[in-house]
């Protein structure tokens, strides 16, 4: 049976993440003046997201708050016993230089368009709502998804089938007629085969080796190659060419 809706992660697969994490915490660091303290960005960067990952979890697992978490984040980061007011203050000198890089990449545009009459389309994020319904509506692209559901809120996060069911359940639609597209090959590309969506990965630069890669996903380098995949007769981008 066709595939009728696609399914969204959000960082690093619409949101170039990983460019605007980087370019925000420089300059964050530059007008903070705490570069001097870290050998370069990817030193501050790389323990700015342990720590995230560390307090994310502590939400995630119920432990804390959505604010508390960002300021126990930059009280660890820095070191220092802040106040809330000094923490948050903080933490909003540095969303400031985050957002200001938020992006799509090129090739999201071209392909929600190409997709916006023959597919619904939905976000499952392992955010929160709070953080993604925002990125999305600055990123100008909010209206283009019928429904957003984000771990957070759902409380199952991928690769747990529950999170992909709760996407196709969304949409009203067995998984078999659901495509997911996201950048993780595991987390995002094994847990939609393992829960019977037509899984698809993206995997821009093609860093990982073929190797070792998990099987059920098919793995594109550009979203160019989505509508292919999906049968779409288009004239978008190039034939698809899975590796």
């Amino acid at each position: 049976m066709s595939i009728r809706a696609v399914v969204w992660d959000v960082d690093d697969t619409l949101f170039d993440y990983t460019s605007a994490d980087r370019e925000g915490m420089h300059a964050h660091l530059l007008a903070e003046g705490l570069m001097a303290g870290y050998g370069s960005v990817e030193e501050a960067l790389a323990r700015w997201r342990e720590i995230t990952d560390l307090q994310w979890a502590r939400f995630a697992a119920g432990e804390v708050d959505f604010v508390t978490q960002r300021r126990d984040r930059t009280r660890v980061f820095l070191d220092r016993d802040l106040t809330d007011t000094e923490a948050d203050d903080w933490f909003d000198r540095y969303l400031a230089h985050y957002e200001a890089a938020w992006a799509l990449f090129p090739d999201v545009l071209p392909v929600l368009d190409a997709l916006a009459a023959s597919h619904r389309h939905a976000v499952l994020s392992n955010s929160s709502l709070t953080v993604q319904d925002r990125k999305l509506r600055v990123l100008g692209v909010h209206d283009r998804f019928e429904a957003i559901l984000c771990a957070a809120e759902l409380g199952v996060s991928k690769p747990e089938a529950g999170a992909f069911l709760a996407a196709c359940e969304a949409l009203g639609l067995p998984p078999h007629q659901v495509a997911y597209v996201g950048d993780h090959p595991e987390i995002d590309g094994r847990g939609a085969a393992d829960a019977g969506l037509l899984s698809v990965w993206i995997d821009r630069d093609g860093a990982r080796a073929t190797a070792g890669l998990p099987a059920g996903p098919r793995r594109i380098a550009s979203l160019s190659e989505l509508p292919a995949l999906l049968g779409v007769d288009t004239r978008f981008g190039a034939p698809s060419t899975f590796r």
